[in-house]
């Protein structure tokens, strides 16, 4: 698994490198002190930087605690593709452009540690392949050791593109 990982990260690097290369626009989305964008569209091309569920408490410096989640798997995923449709939608896109999906799971303690496929397989077919969203993008899932914050389940990372007037879907 660890090495499909490291292809995609590769194949996506060099897409993006041929684009620039030709002279293709890059633009990156993102406050400026951020450690890194939250978008960069590369000509008609967005990929989003991985993206969690809002977190349901947030940390005390003081007490000495992190941020974090209450939810399974399924109501993170579901956190997580709202917050993926809100900046889709602030970059002129939806869910039905996503043409590649990368998610990365932590493994769920009430799965005595495995990913939970099925809970993110429930969010996932509420917003793709349906009648009011039939467009499904390429994906992968992946189980990692742990996520950026420690209660954490899923992430995704997303590719989406923006179609041209007549193009087919």
């Amino acid at each position: 698994m660890h090495k499909k990982i490291v292809l995609a990260v590769m194949m996506t690097a060099l897409a993006t490198a041929a684009h620039a290369q030709t002279g293709t626009t890059v633009k990156r989305v993102g406050p400026e002190k951020s450690m890194f964008s939250s978008a960069v569209w590369v000509g008609d091309t967005v990929y989003l930087s991985g993206t969690m569920a809002p977190v349901d408490y947030q940390g005390d410096k003081v007490k000495g605690t992190v941020a974090g989640y209450k939810g399974d798997t399924k109501a993170q995923a579901i956190g997580a593709i709202k917050s993926i449709e809100e900046e889709l939608k602030r970059q002129g896109l939806g869910l039905g452009d996503i043409v590649q999906m990368q998610a990365f799971l932590a493994g769920d303690p009430a799965k005595g540690g495995m990913m939970d496929v099925e809970g993110w397989n429930a969010a996932y077919t509420q917003y793709f392949g349906t009648p009011q969203q039939p467009n499904r993008p390429v994906r992968a899932t992946v189980q990692v050791a742990h996520l950026v914050l420690p209660t954490g389940l899923i992430e995704i990372m997303v590719i989406a593109a923006k179609p041209h007037a007549g193009s087919a879907q």
